[in-house]
């Protein structure tokens, strides 16, 4: 009798490990940060106004403080806090994902891609590098960032209905703007702080920087394009085949209807209108999240409009965008945590002096290569582009001074530092959010991009050597 019980038994023994849910994994991040506060030195930096109304620290002005670590109640309410101060960008996704639901509910996106998925039969793989290039135009351009999220709602779906899986979806988005963001030539909030504080002049070195942004793109493209074919040759070789393979892409995409209407057609140009206003916006009016948020608001407003849907059918669409955004939304919250835990326990600030005293025992030939590592090192704990450079720049421009590096060279490594590891680094709320969108765990999504990853870290050591040796010396 017991022979014939066995099997089952080990069977339930036997189970296989699930990797935690990306909760209980930022949440687990928040534990360890709040426990290291109790041996990380508290300190802290004064700081000032600059002239572009930012606050930055003042370099020369490090003292220790009293210790603050967290306790047992605050770990839980630094995911309040968390929420709190990341609440810009948690109505920014709702909203947004209201905006896109309604846009949903007309078909017209659907219906258009389902339509391109017809005529590109057999030339499918050759969709990536037109998607990625619009992507790292807006990383590169305006800093697109959080405006990606709810693409990930569009290019998922399509990516499946196109025979590829939900990595090459979110890849085509997360990688195009990351890699565009990380190589950027123009973007207002890393560049633009960056040269702001380092008192460069602005968008100075424009041309070396388009170049190696059209390199670390063009890499960015094949990598995605191989990975892609591979997939559409033998689907099961995706470590997402499974997970992919219970969505259900007939809801998102039409079988039949591939042809678009009049009124759908007006739909995709207002789409295509409301992108060209927000880089407009972003560039020339300094639109930020709620200018960015509105303006999609009104496109799906009158998306629904002219889409022919009642108020009621508007308002329930909008509803069901942001249901499909909550798990996405609140992610950010939890990445926030973490860093509240740092800012209270006042030990955010020793980090980063404790990283630039050790670039500053470098030898001059490695100190550029010491600020991309220290800038690395820090966007674990700042993923904000634009909060990094003001918290690392007024300690690197002096540093870069004293060591020999010049000055466009250690924006550059800033540039680098902050850039590549957004692709990967749990505490980035953008990239968790898109990841819980697009139903990719962590861990899947990191063992798939990280060989691109360590290809771009070893790429912008190569280029931080040669231009500081030759093009841009001290």
């Amino acid at each position: 009798m017991s022979d014939g019980h066995a099997p089952s038994t080990e069977n339930k023994i036997k189970k296989k490990f699930t990797f935690p849910h990306v909760f209980v994994l930022l949440f687990g991040l928040i534990i360890l940060t709040s426990l290291l506060t109790y041996i990380i030195p508290a300190g802290e930096f004064e700081r000032e106004m600059n002239e572009q109304g930012r606050t930055v620290v003042i370099d020369g002005t490090y003292q220790a403080v009293s210790s603050n670590p967290t306790g047992f109640f605050g770990i839980f309410e630094a995911v309040h806090k968390g929420m709190v101060q990341g609440a810009e960008i948690i109505f920014f996704i709702f909203i947004v994902g209201g905006a896109f639901g309604i846009l949903s509910a007309t078909q017209a996106i659907e219906t258009g891609f389902a339509s391109v998925a017809t005529k590109l039969a057999s030339k499918e793989v050759y969709l990536i590098p037109i998607v990625m290039l619009l992507f790292a135009l807006g990383g590169g351009t305006f800093g697109m960032s959080e405006e990606t999220i709810p693409f990930i709602m569009i290019l998922v779906p399509l990516a499946l209905k196109l025979g590829f899986d939900s990595l090459v979806g979110a890849g085509m988005v997360i990688i195009g703007s990351c890699i565009g963001f990380t190589a950027s030539f123009m973007n207002p909030f890393t560049i633009g702080v960056a040269q702001g504080i380092a008192e460069l002049p602005q968008f100075s070195g424009m041309g070396v920087r388009f170049i190696i942004w059209i390199i670390f793109v063009s890499i960015s493209i094949i990598f995605v394009m191989l990975y892609a074919k591979k997939i559409k040759k033998n689907p099961e070789k995706s470590s997402m085949y499974k997970i992919d393979q219970q969505r259900t892409i007939t809801e998102t995409f039409p079988e039949h209807e591939t042809r678009l209407t009049t009124r759908q057609w007006i739909i995709i140009g207002l789409l295509i209108a409301s992108i060209i206003m927000l880089a407009l916006g972003v560039i020339y009016f300094h639109w930020y999240i709620m200018e960015i948020a509105s303006l999609f608001l009104v496109m799906g407003v009158f998306a629904g409009f002219i889409g022919r849907l009642r108020v009621n059918q508007i308002a329930e669409a909008f509803i069901n965008g942001c249901k499909d955004l909550i798990v996405g939304a609140l992610v950010v919250g939890f990445a926030f945590g973490i860093l509240v835990v740092l800012e209270e326990s006042k030990t955010i600030d020793t980090i980063l002096f404790t990283a630039s005293n050790l670039v500053s025992q470098l030898p001059t030939t490695f100190s550029a290569m010491g600020i991309y590592l220290m800038q690395s090192f820090i966007n674990f704990f700042v993923p904000s582009g634009s909060g990094q450079a003001a918290l690392t720049m007024p300690l690197v421009t002096p540093l870069s001074d004293l060591t020999g590096v010049n000055r466009q060279t250690a924006v550059m490594a800033f540039q680098f530092g902050d850039g590549i590891s957004n692709a990967i680094t749990p505490t980035a709320g953008v990239l968790m959010a898109s990841l819980a969108i697009a139903k990719i765990p962590w861990t899947v999504w990191l063992r798939w991009v990280m060989p691109l990853l360590v290809l771009f870290y070893i790429l912008g050591a190569v280029t931080l050597t040669i231009i500081h040796l030759f093009v841009w010396p001290a």
